[in-house]
């Protein structure tokens, strides 16, 4: 795999809470400078992040939900609509895991569904955070196929802010879940060039990560040494 293989498989997360502008302005220019598919910024930034990237080739993304999940359906669908009405091109919706726990599987599935009709009459990808460090296997499976159901275009493993992130194996669980039908996207705790091949190598397409720098300096470093 070649470096800019690995750069394009990434959105590259600038939504830390204590964030500033200039920030927010060094992350666009990081994932101009590697070509990634996306800068994955907070909803209030959409309107700076579109503006910075604009006909760059990465694409402005936010997050829906953000991190709880909890946020009522007609809230998110506000956040929704305002995000693609700032310049927003992929959302990433955090489902309300507690509703997935305690069996409410309609409330789930309407929500990605009313969500993923918003993005798509607009021409936006909707992701859906299933939030995996909370849910045992068969709630993933079941949470990966409310979100077929629903029309989602994602699924993704966390927001980085629970109590665990990313792992292979939640990873290779929701690629046999989703099949081609679906695309994955694994987030959280990403640092390393490693891990981000380990990955993509159990099935993810897309990878969340604020490390892009170190990533893609040691990528390119072991495609020039021949060892990539």
């Amino acid at each position: 795999m070649k470096a800019s293989e690995i750069a394009s498989k990434l959105d590259h997360s600038t939504l830390q809470p204590f964030l500033i502008k200039k920030d927010i302005i060094e992350g666009c220019e990081i994932a101009k400078k590697w070509h990634c598919a996306t800068v994955c910024s907070r909803p209030e930034d959409m309107k700076l992040v579109s503006q910075l990237l604009k006909g760059s080739g990465v694409k402005p993304c936010t997050v829906i939900g953000f991190p709880h999940g909890t946020n009522l359906p007609e809230v998110k669908l506000f956040e929704t609509e305002k995000a693609i009405e700032d310049g927003c091109e992929e959302l990433d919706m955090v489902i309300n895991f507690g509703k997935l726990l305690e069996g409410d599987l309609d409330y789930v599935r309407n929500e990605i569904k009313l969500l993923a009709d918003a993005c798509h009459s607009k021409g936006a990808i909707l992701k859906v955070i299933i939030e995996t460090c909370y849910l045992d296997d068969e709630q993933k499976k079941t949470a990966c196929r409310l979100s077929e159901e629903a029309g989602a275009d994602f699924v993704k493993t966390s927001t980085g802010y629970g109590k665990s992130g990313c792992n292979a194996a939640d990873l290779r669980l929701m690629r046999e879940t989703v099949g081609n039908r679906l695309s994955v996207k694994g987030s959280g705790g990403i640092r390393t060039l490693d891990a981000a091949l380990e990955y993509i190598a159990a099935g993810a397409d897309r990878l969340g990560v604020s490390a892009t720098e170190a990533i893609m300096e040691e990528a390119v470093k072991r495609e020039n040494a021949g060892i990539l």
